[in-house]
């Protein structure tokens, strides 16, 4: 997961998916001074991580985040806040 997230364009995609319920490919693409292909390779990592979950409706896919990856990410990057015996 964090290697996909390592790429600057996937994790403002990833960004960009997780401030949504969902969205579609068509609204990613231009936002990207990319080609369609190369977003698309992208959005196959965010995908093959299991960062995402996508479907086809018609011409479009649609994106949305999937909430187990992200509680997974959440749970390896949670910090313990100190405690007052430890400060």
């Amino acid at each position: 997961m964090f290697r996909a997230l390592g790429d600057p364009v996937r994790l403002r995609l990833m960004s960009m998916i997780a401030s949504v319920p969902e969205i579609c490919v068509c609204d990613l693409t231009p936002e990207f001074a990319l080609s369609g292909p190369t977003i698309s390779h992208h959005l196959k990592v965010l995908r093959d991580a299991g960062l995402v979950e996508s479907d086809r409706r018609g011409t479009w896919v649609w994106y949305r985040v999937r909430a187990d990856a992200f509680r997974q990410l959440g749970a390896l990057l949670h910090i313990p806040a100190p405690t007052e015996a430890s400060a």
